[in-house]
């Protein structure tokens, strides 16, 4: 259930009917924006009738929420979540992109790509450490290793980076050598990680399953910010159809979708979603047009030798020029894409 109080509501008054929630069982999550409070009620709402808050002189809606997910719901929080990736703010006005390579190949490796993916514009530095790979044959990446090297790349060149985490025990690691923890969409409905992900304070991006629809995904997020974790950051990274012409079939529609029913910010990884390098600008243009809140796209110095997913990896002049164009769609829709400072 969410109740609207009005604009003119005092603190004591707040107080009050949240006194009178909480003596009747229910959890009570508040949201004070500009210009608006809300009161979140978390519990069995049946047992209360809800016209009878109206007897309180500064409640203004009382809304029963239907949905399942609660918390990530913007009716809610009906202004964007802003999430402080070290430094750099994802959601609101501003569109961010992040790029490095898939897999953390070496030392020398990310300090050759970090200044290309930073002159071209980047502002998040993205490098898998762990792999979770379809084949047990293929490169596994460098654990510790990888996350040890992004953890120099960040604080050599002052740029926050990203990567995915894979088990409950590295949660400790990845706190410690990077500013943003990815969860892959293999473990999007990993409750056990999730609900540890809601005790920490660290910005999580919650990339879709491969299978999975908008409100499974809406609910895995709920996991993390029932748990305390608010900094969450949705990624659409393309499900599987019946078309094999890409790898997996990016939903763009999933960007307004999101917009509509969840406060939290969205950003497209066009590279899984493609499977190719090819096909990487023009969804990327599509997705800014369609409101995304910033991109993550695999860029690789040497892709034809890339360890892994060199087939869909843009070379650093290609997404230079890129960035160049989103700068434009974003300017169009009245959005900024900051460049790095």
């Amino acid at each position: 259930m969410i109740i609207k109080l009005k604009n003119n509501v005092l603190p004591s008054e707040i107080e009050e009917i949240k006194n009178h929630l909480i003596s009747k069982g229910f959890g009570i999550h508040e949201s004070i924006g500009k210009s608006t409070v809300i009161i979140g009620v978390i519990g069995d709402t049946t047992i209360i009738d809800p016209n009878s808050l109206y007897a309180y002189e500064f409640v203004d809606t009382v809304l029963r929420v239907q949905e399942p997910f609660k918390k990530v719901n913007r009716k809610f929080k009906p202004e964007d979540t802003v999430v402080d990736v070290g430094g750099v703010k994802i959601g609101g006005k501003n569109i961010v992109i992040m790029g490095g390579p898939c897999a953390v190949e070496s030392n020398q490796q990310i300090d050759e790509i970090t200044p290309m993916v930073i002159e071209a514009g980047a502002k998040i530095l993205r490098g898998g450490a762990y792999k979770p790979r379809t084949s047990p044959y293929s490169f596994q990446g460098l654990e510790q290793e990888g996350l040890e090297i992004l953890n120099r790349a960040k604080n050599k060149y002052g740029i926050p980076v990203v990567s995915e985490i894979m088990n409950i025990e590295d949660i400790d690691d990845f706190v410690k050598n990077v500013d943003l923890i990815q969860v892959g969409a293999r473990n999007m409905q990993n409750f056990a990680l999730l609900k540890e992900l809601g005790k920490i304070n660290k910005p999580i991006l919650l990339k879709r399953g491969i299978a999975n629809t908008i409100e499974e995904w809406l609910m895995s997020a709920e996991y993390i910010l029932a748990g305390g974790n608010t900094n969450v950051i949705l990624c659409e990274r393309g499900i599987r159809t019946f078309e094999t012409s890409t790898r997996n079939t990016l939903d763009i529609s999933a960007i307004p979708v999101i917009k509509k029913l969840s406060h939290l910010p969205i950003v497209i990884d066009p590279s899984h979603a493609a499977g190719r390098w090819e096909y990487i600008e023009s969804l990327s243009l599509a997705a800014i047009a369609a409101g995304a809140d910033g991109l993550i796209i695999e860029v690789h110095q040497n892709p034809e030798i890339a360890l892994s997913d060199g087939q869909q990896s843009l070379k650093p002049h290609k997404f230079s020029s890129l960035i160049a164009k989103c700068r434009k769609v974003a300017e169009a829709i009245d959005r900024t894409l900051e460049e790095f400072d």
